[in-house]
């Protein structure tokens, strides 16, 4: 009797956890995430800095046009220090992208005032292409993302930068110059798509 109740208790407490799991939330595995691009939805997160024509477009945020010579930005509107960015991208050939980092100016940014993880297949000198953070970190050989869908997961932490293009390292580096600020999502030229771009303050 007493080898039953316990078998009868145990069934219970196994039925019990998996009902439990079964009601966590769907998105658990994202804890501490703040998704800020998702499909072509989540133009209102950003502030616009120059006139690329950044819109929803099958099922990713778009730019593939600007007048002004400079590049345009979409910057996010909170200021982070330490972070991990996770960002689903594709550009074409041509294009000229990155994400930029605790930028020190949330109205001019540049790859002098931020940290840039590039997005640059055909920069005149790939030293500092795409998988580079430019001026910060060398690339060799470098990569390309021209043409296909990709993921850049980006880990800032105190001094230390580190970036993976498509699941392969390609910057570890140590580096004071910027402590914190807003990031941001470049439109230089060419297409360039994201259509899921993730925070995660650490």
């Amino acid at each position: 009797m007493n080898r039953r109740l316990s078998a009868a208790a145990g069934l219970l407490v196994i039925a019990f956890t998996g009902f439990g799991c079964a009601m966590q939330p769907s998105g658990q595995a994202d804890a501490g995430w703040i998704t800020l691009i998702e499909g072509a939805s989540g133009l209102d997160k950003w502030n616009r800095i120059g006139d690329a024509n950044w819109r929803g477009v099958d099922g990713a945020i778009q730019a593939d046009r600007k007048t002004d010579k400079a590049a345009s930005y979409l910057v996010s509107k909170r200021r982070y220090t330490d972070f991990q960015i996770r960002a689903e991208f594709w550009a074409s050939d041509d294009a000229n992208s990155g994400i930029f980092m605790r930028c020190a100016d949330a109205n001019k940014i540049t790859d002098k005032s931020c940290y840039e993880a590039n997005i640059f297949d055909r920069r005149p000198d790939p030293t500092y292409g795409t998988g580079a953070v430019v001026h910060i970190a060398a690339v060799n050989p470098m990569p390309k993302a021209g043409g296909k869908w990709n993921t850049y997961d980006i880990t800032v932490k105190g001094t230390r930068l580190t970036l993976r293009l498509n699941g392969v390292q390609t910057v570890d580096v140590q580096d004071s110059k910027f402590a914190s600020g807003p990031f941001a999502l470049q439109y230089g030229s060419g297409v360039v798509k994201f259509r899921k771009v993730q925070i995660k303050p650490l």
